[in-house]
């Protein structure tokens, strides 16, 4: 399952909790695929960070990936 299916039938659970309600089942399924997105899109933020360079004033240059590396993205 791509990305784009995982969005979308998480988006499918949210409306049936709505309106209905979910399944035991059914709000596991959701709580992995909601930790699956986050994952992936703190991954996503990470290799972006890894692309950025910020000249300081001091003519410097700081990786922004370096920077947060150890940081926790929340």
């Amino acid at each position: 399952m791509n990305m784009d299916e995982r969005i979308k039938r998480i988006n499918e659970l949210y409306h049936k909790s709505q309106s209905e309600g979910l399944t035991a089942e059914e709000k596991e399924e959701q709580a992995k695929l909601r930790k699956e997105y986050v994952q992936s899109v703190r991954s996503n933020l990470r290799s972006q960070l890894n692309n950025i360079d910020v000249r300081n004033e001091d003519g410097s240059i700081t990786n922004l990936g370096d920077k947060f590396a150890g940081k926790t993205l929340s």
